[in-house]
């Protein structure tokens, strides 16, 4: 797995209302807090918690690299091909993307919400 990880991109306008996690042993505030992290462990194990596998939007890539990254859910979308770790991470890491999320919604239910923001970018 990459282990490079820029926790200083973290600094958009679109999170800083955001909690900052950096490693996983970080805990939300509250119940349904908007938190933003760059740390592959915490992705990782975010998605993997889920049932998640780390995608790419099928048709998506583009000079022989991934396309769109995306998480493949159990019973999820079928435009999704599976890649793995180490690419997702790559590309992650390339585009020096944000992993904004939520752990668990208000009422205490486990959440799926993601979003990957590339701070750099007006239409990311």
């Amino acid at each position: 797995m990459a282990e490079r990880q820029d926790h200083a991109v973290i600094e958009d306008d679109d999170v800083k209302y955001s909690q900052h996690i950096d490693s996983p042993d970080d805990r939300p505030e509250r119940a349904g807090r908007s938190l933003v992290t760059r740390n592959h462990e915490v992705i990782r194990g975010w998605a993997e918690e889920r049932g998640a596998t780390p995608a790419s939007v099928d048709g998506s890539e583009h000079d022989g690299h991934l396309g769109v990254l995306r998480f493949d859910f159990p019973g999820g979308s079928t435009d999704l091909v599976e890649v793995s770790w180490d690419e997702w991470f790559e590309a992650f890491d390339a585009r020096r993307l944000n992993f904004i999320y939520q752990e668990t919604t208000t009422d205490g239910n486990q959440s799926n919400f993601f979003r990957l923001e590339n701070p750099g970018r007006d239409d990311a």
